[in-house]
This record gives C-alpha cells, sequence and structure tokens, in this order.
C-alpha cells in the first residue's frame, strides 16, 4: 500500500499524467515493432499472423501477403475480398527492382452510356448490377504468385479456409461495419444467409464462419484461380449481375488478365516516392508532394495554421488536376510525367494565396505531347506494398449464389459525360481510389507503406510523408499523428464542386490555428472515422521497424 501511495505522489509531483508514454510525441499511441527476419503490418491480428506463419515456414514476402489478404477477405468483409479489385508494388531484392501491379478489371463489353440513357440512368447508380467491374482480387494473387511465389499456391489458403470453415472472433470495428452495412444490404438477395445467419451481424468477439467462402477458396487454390474467371464461380458471377439488368458474360471475365506496370515517382528532400500511375490515384500524392516541397514546412510547425492551409490548397490544386486527367491509360493519353514534375508544380503552387482560401482551381492547362492496405516484408529483402477492396465497403450489393463474397461498385467511378477521360466505355477501367505507396533512398528499399481511405488516401500519403521528412517523426508516430482532411473538390466522374469544399481536423490541432484557419475562410465539418488507416514497414540499417493504425484493428508484428 505504502509503495502505490508513494507512485502517486512522485506522480503528482512531477505534474505526470500516469498514462502518459515515457518515450515518443504525445500522441504516439505504441512503439514502433522491430525485427530482424521478418514484418507484416495488416489491418487485422488474424491476418498479420498468418503472415508471419507464412514466412515462418519458408514463404517470402508475396507469399505472405497472399495468404493475409485471403484471411482479410473472410474477416474485414466491410473493406474488402475477392469481388473487388487489386494493386500492388513489389520490391524484387533479387533484381533491386521495383515492380507495380494493376489488377483493377474493367467494364463489361456490353455497356455504354449511350445504353444506360435509353433506359433513363444519366449517373451510374452507387449500388446494384450497373456498377459492378470485373473483379480483379484473385487474378492479382496470381500474377503475384507466377512471378515471385515460392510456395505452394494451395497453401497459401489454408488459414482462410480453415477459419471460413470453423469461425474467428469478429473484430470492433467490423462487427460496426457490418451492422451498418446490414442497414444498405439485408433486403439484398443471399446477404442475409451469409452476414446475418441468426438474424442480426455479428456482435464484437462473435464466432462467425463463411463456409460458402471456404468453398469458395478452395476452388479457387486448386484451379489456381481459374475457377473464378473461367468455371462455376464465373458463371455465378454472370448470372448474378445479369439477373438484375446488368450487361456481363463470360468472356469479360476470362479474357481479363492485370497490367505489370513501372511505378513512377518524384524525390521529396531526398526520398524518391513511388505511385502507381491512374486509372488510380497515387500521382495526386506525388503532385502534392511536389507542390509544398516548395516551401519550410519545417519551420512553419506541424498543427500550424500556415501548414494546414497550404497542405489544404495544394491538395485542391492536385485534386482539380485529378478531376480532369486521371483515367485508364489504355483509353487516354495522360500526361503522367507532366503532372509529376517539378516545373509544373513550381507553377501551380503560384496559385496559393496565404491570405485566402480558395474556392475553386482550375485544372492545369497541359498539352497532349472502408479498404484495406496491407504489408509484408521477408528475411531476404523483399518488400509488398498491397492494396485491395470493393469501394464503398462491401460493394455494389450483388451476391452470387453459392458464394460468400459481395462484387465491387468501381463503375460508379465512371463519367457519363462522352467527352471526359473518364468517361463510361465497355471494357475500360474506372477511375481508381486505391493506391499502394513505396519509398526508396539512394536507389535501395526504406518504407513500404499505405493508408486506405478514399479520397483520403493521396492526402495521406502526402502527410506520411512530410511527417516523417519535415516533422522528424518515427513510423508509428507518422501515423498516429492527427490528420488533415479536405472533401469537396471535383471529382472523375464529372461533378464540377466551385464552393472551396471543407476541413476536417482530428483532435489535438490546437482551437487557436483552426479560429486562425477560419479567418482565412476554411469551413469545418466534423468527421469521424474517414481519416484512413495506415500500415508500414521501414528497412533501416538491416533491422525492420513496422508500424500499424491505431485508429483501427490493425496489428504489425515481426520475428
Amino acid at each position: 500500500m505504502k509503495q502505490i501511495q508513494l507512485f502517486f505522489l512522485i506522480v503528482t509531483i512531477l505534474n505526470v499524467n500516469a498514462y502518459d508514454r515515457i518515450t515518443g510525441l504525445d500522441f504516439a499511441t505504441r512503439s514502433e515493432v522491430i525485427a530482424v527476419n521478418g514484418m507484416a503490418a495488416t489491418s487485422h491480428p488474424l491476418a498479420t499472423q498468418t503472415a508471419i506463419g507464412i514466412l515462418k515456414n519458408g514463404g517470402n514476402a508475396i507469399d505472405a501477403a497472399i495468404a493475409a489478404n485471403a484471411v482479410l477477405g473472410l474477416v474485414e468483409p466491410t473493406g474488402c475480398g475477392i469481388g473487388g479489385d487489386l494493386f500492388a508494388i513489389v520490391w524484387n531484392a533479387n533484381e533491386k527492382k521495383l515492380y507495380g501491379l494493376n489488377s483493377s478489371g474493367p467494364a463489361p463489353i456490353e455497356i455504354s452510356i449511350e445504353k444506360l440513357n435509353k433506359i433513363g440512368i444519366d449517373k451510374i447508380p452507387a449500388y446494384g448490377p450497373l456498377p459492378v467491374t470485373v473483379p480483379g482480387a484473385v487474378a492479382g494473387w496470381t500474377s503475384l504468385h507466377k512471378k515471385f511465389g515460392t510456395l505452394d499456391f494451395e497453401y497459401l489458403f489454408n488459414d482462410a479456409i480453415d477459419y471460413a470453415e470453423n469461425g474467428f472472433p469478429v473484430s470492433e470495428l467490423v462487427a460496426y461495419y457490418l451492422r451498418r452495412s446490414s442497414e444498405i444490404f439485408s433486403s439484398y438477395p443471399n446477404f442475409k444467409n451469409i452476414w446475418m445467419p441468426n438474424g442480426n451481424t455479428p456482435e464484437k468477439a462473435a464466432i462467425f464462419k463463411n463456409s460458402l467462402l471456404a468453398q469458395n477458396y478452395r476452388d479457387i487454390a486448386k484451379s489456381y484461380g481459374q475457377e473464378f474467371y473461367n468455371g462455376k464461380i464465373a458463371n455465378d458471377i454472370v448470372k448474378a449481375v445479369n439477373e438484375k439488368g446488368g450487361y456481363f458474360s463470360k468472356t469479360d471475365l476470362s479474357s481479363f488478365s492485370p497490367e505489370w506496370i513501372t511505378p513512377v515517382s518524384t524525390n521529396y528532400r531526398g526520398l524518391d516516392v513511388w505511385e502507381l500511375p491512374p486509372n488510380g490515384q497515387g500521382i495526386a500524392a506525388l503532385q502534392i508532394l511536389n507542390i509544398l516541397e516548395n516551401y519550410n514546412i519545417q519551420k512553419m510547425g506541424f498543427g500550424s495554421a500556415e501548414y494546414i492551409h497550404l497542405f489544404t490548397e495544394a491538395k485542391k490544386i492536385a485534386f482539380e488536376d485529378r478531376a480532369k486527367y486521371y483515367a485508364d491509360t489504355q483509353f487516354s493519353d495522360i500526361p503522367v510525367e507532366r503532372l509529376i514534375s517539378k516545373e509544373y508544380a513550381v507553377e501551380r503552387s503560384k496559385l496559393i494565396n496565404f491570405k485566402k482560401a480558395a474556392k475553386v482551381f482550375n485544372p492545369g492547362n497541359i498539352e497532349n505531347g472502408d479498404t484495406i492496405y496491407l504489408t509484408v516484408a521477408d528475411k531476404y529483402g523483399n518488400m509488398i506494398s498491397l492494396i485491395q477492396s470493393n469501394y464503398r465497403g462491401m460493394g455494389s450489393g450483388i451476391i452470387p449464389d453459392n458464394s460468400g463474397f459481395m462484387l465491387q461498385d468501381r463503375g460508379e467511378m465512371f463519367s457519363m459525360d462522352k467527352n471526359h477521360r473518364n468517361a463510361l466505355e465497355g471494357g475500360k477501367r474506372p477511375f481508381h481510389t486505391i493506391i499502394p505507396a513505396f519509398v526508396t533512398k539512394e536507389g535501395k528499399p526504406y518504407i513500404s507503406f499505405g493508408l486506405m481511405g478514399g479520397a483520403m488516401q493521396p492526402q495521406g500519403h502526402a502527410q506520411i510523408i512530410i511527417n516523417l521528412v519535415d516533422f522528424k517523426m518515427n513510423l508509428q508516430e507518422a501515423g498516429d499523428a492527427p490528420r488533415i482532411r479536405h472533401a469537396g473538390s471535383s471529382q472523375p466522374t464529372g461533378e464540377i464542386m466551385n464552393d472551396g469544399g471543407y476541413l476536417s481536423l482530428e483532435k489535438k490541432i490546437s482551437e487557436e490555428e483552426i479560429k486562425k484557419l477560419k479567418e482565412l475562410g476554411h469551413k469545418f465539418q466534423y468527421d469521424l472515422g474517414g481519416f484512413g488507416g495506415y500500415q508500414a514497414i521501414m528497412l533501416k540499417d538491416g533491422v525492420y521497424l513496422g508500424a500499424s493504425e491505431s485508429r483501427k484493428d490493425g496489428h504489425a508484428s515481426g520475428y
């Protein structure tokens, strides 16, 4: 008793909160995870443990990422699944080279703006059969495995199948999002059978099973993905979409193949930051960083009105270009090199007014000529940055018979303006929000990271880099730091915004700085849960450091 009294006396004398961390910044939630042989950071502890298990059993980072993603499709159906798409950046240690994979599927060949206009549709709906595009995730797994995998493909699904058949305890955040999803999808065929077996979605820690998904995984594993695109699963997908008024065919699925692409980069104060080119929005992060590099952000200070104003205006500028130029590069000539050039950034930065928030920025004149994220690193030096989702959480509401998954609704991101670069066309990939990121330093792998969450993603990517470089935070602090989120820019679907949008700031940004921002003309809106989910791995002096999102159920682990 005397020892306890002495402890509280010392705390009182020193005026120290008993729950403060001894080290790190005041918003840090925990230390970085540190290990030598391998590291995994995912949005769910069970998936992270699966990845570590694969590494310990002789697999490499790519094997582990595929296995973890399969588990996530079961345990976190509110953010991903085999009905969705996949993007990845891979550092291959043997070649000392970065590879990019775009495994996002196109719209069905038979769909068109004209056909939708004839039935009275001038905007693609969020749910139902019309926004469904070809799911790319499974083909992404097989492409990654063919190029880099080492373990048998079937072996990678053991944990996912076991959890699906025998059950797993539902995590807190997933239970919340399943409950919210049921408000939208409970009337859709097959939703209740899968995710409301007892009349309600599972509560936190309830044991949940998905035997149909277990069978889907078994079929995919044994057929090396062919069952999904050429077999019974494919037949069920086509039937489910077309019975509700869609335009799918077996050819849409059987003809799909992912695209290996070259990542693009910009250098930010000595670090090469890598993203994938459109149809994703990754280069928006590079555009933001290029603009901000022209200013002394460190001197402005983290959380200052000056920095937040500058960041917001840079984001607005980049997102106007995003709305005009970002689309499927197989259908449009996208001026990527110009958009991410330093010269263009200097030109665009001249538009920023430090005394007033802009209502609207016009896109630059350029001549032609919640999602899941995971990262894994292995003892060989391979690293993978992988992101995968269905969009709008669970997706379109279309759930094929005999399946335990929902199809994505990425087609909602198409523009119905036939003159827009992102205009709906059969066989064309829509504008995409999900983006993986990677950082190299002097030509060597340094950080594999991502921050999921719609339009927050490029904003989040840029903030992570700024936190690490300008504000000297460690890997976990960079993710824990209060985030800036601006909403209201023009959209790649064609909507033009001219009201300046609004800012959402997380706690610990002082009221004094918020007052200054209001005086500059910024509008504010409260937001809960819209600031994204972060995972990261850093390789420093032969040691891996891992960080995971404290706002969600994420988990980083190494060995």
